[in-house]
């Protein structure tokens, strides 16, 4: 599968402050895969060695973090020479072992000369821990499901996805591409990003099978909530994760403690939801009421909607039969346009990076569900499930900030009527590309 993600490597393996890479991502979003067919392509060779496999490894970084130690047990462990330059050491699941994730710091300051890439399903959790790594000595890249124009290319549509992304002007696009694309939108819907269930149904095999793949992702989660989190966290965790399909069913998207059970409390939870989100399972976005520069300063960090990382999986964790590929626009629809919106976060996760915001008034009586920061300013993004559009709460908002330009995404075509302009949502990851083109 291709993945965008190669352009960031080339540029990593290149730079002139490399330093060692940890990619970070949820289990199963190709990251093993990704960094080996890296290796393949731009080094001479790539020598693998995964923490969680082969318990052995730990033992080579015991007695010595010095590279030239590290380099030689590796080295006598694999059979194979490591040259400098020409080689690419990949250490996978490198969570499992401080030693190797310390070693990383002496490489950089050492020995530079070596290629390593680190890559772990619960980095993140890792990385979190108080003195679990020096800070400044790695450089950092994140995986997440594929994007819809991602799909696009595992699906043998890549020439639809630079059609997409190469917009003259901003104008409706053929009726015949705008019916073709929605109907690939539906497909996205239903199997989502993970890497592994793209290329199920770009085999062409059953939808049955596609979901059955997500219900072997979603189990893998819940072991790891068993396995790596601390004991009283567990039962939370479990509670939060089983909760985010009734809480975004509920018109008012905001995450409610009470949904999970009455007498839940925020700071009783915080750290498992912090762990989820840490885990790359989760997409976290508060609630921002005053859209200024910069938007970070002016979150309501108790305030939230929480998505699924990827809407196959929520999709899979709704239950959500096949069927509902033949049944029109109704997927769009699905749990008051949840999974709309939850397309639109992991889209816009994937555009803007983490720490996405949405926003509404202090009454309570308006609310767009995103926005977003370019060099042209900050703009509201509201998403809409369907075609038949009311924009009551983007209208109010342009009048009391009278930005330049307000955007929503929906089920129609490409559009733009005065400040407003209309972005399918087949092409929101154009959404930069459309704010620069519709302010000239």
């Amino acid at each position: 599968m291709k993945r965008d993600i190669y352009s960031q490597l080339l540029i990593w393996k290149n730079s002139p402050r490399r330093k060692p890479l940890i990619l970070r991502g949820a289990r199963q979003t190709g990251k093993t895969y990704i960094l080996q067919e890296f290796g393949k392509k731009e080094f001479d060779n790539v020598l693998y060695f995964n923490f969680e496999e082969d318990t052995r490894l730990d033992s080579l970084f015991s007695q010595s973090l010095d590279p030239k130690n590290i380099i030689s047990n590796l080295s006598l462990h694999s059979k194979k020479k490591i040259l400098p330059e020409r080689h690419l050491i990949i250490f996978d699941e490198i969570q499992v072992s401080n030693s190797a994730l310390n070693c990383l710091k002496y490489f950089q300051e050492k020995a530079p000369e070596y290629y390593i890439a680190a890559a772990g399903s619960l980095l993140g959790i890792k990385l979190s821990s108080p003195k679990s790594f020096p800070v400044g000595k790695v450089n950092f890249l994140d995986l997440l499901p594929m994007t819809f124009y991602e799909f696009l290319e595992g699906m043998g549509e890549g020439a639809l996805r630079e059609y997409l992304e190469n917009p003259d002007q901003v104008q409706p696009l053929p009726e015949a591409f705008h019916l073709e694309l929605t109907d690939l939108l539906r497909k996205y819907y239903f199997c989502g990003g993970m890497p592994e269930a793209v290329q199920c149904m770009a085999d062409g095999n059953s939808v049955q099978e596609v979901r059955t793949i997500h219900k072997e992702i979603l189990i893998s989660y819940a072991l790891d909530f068993a396995k790596h989190a601390h004991s009283s966290d567990i039962p939370k965790l479990s509670q939060i994760w089983d909760s985010i399909v009734v809480q975004l069913a509920r018109e008012n998207k905001k995450f409610m403690f009470s949904a999970i059970r009455k007498s839940a409390r925020a700071r009783d939870y915080e750290n498992a939801i912090t762990w989820l989100e840490d885990a790359g399972l989760i997409l976290r976005v508060f609630c921002a009421n005053t859209p200024k520069q910069p938007l970070a300063a002016y979150l309501q960090k108790n305030i939230f909607k929480i998505y699924m990382l990827d809407v196959g999986l929520l999709g899979a964790m709704a239950d959500q039969g096949g069927e509902i590929l033949v049944r029109g626009e109704q997927i769009f629809h699905e749990f008051g346009g949840a999974f709309t919106e939850n397309y639109a976060a992991q889209q816009m996760r994937a555009i803007f990076g983490p720490g996405l915001q949405y926003w509404k008034n202090r009454n309570g009586k308006a609310e767009v569900d995103f926005l977003f920061e370019t060099k042209e300013g900050i703009f509201p993004l509201e998403v809409k499930a369907g075609i038949n559009l009311k924009s009551k709460s983007l209208q109010f908002f342009s009048t009391k900030f009278n930005p330049s330009q307000i955007f929503r995404t929906s089920l129609r075509n490409l559009h733009k009527d005065g400040p407003l302009c209309n972005i399918p949502l087949y092409c929101l990851e154009s959404l930069p590309r459309i704010v620069t083109q519709s302010s000239l």
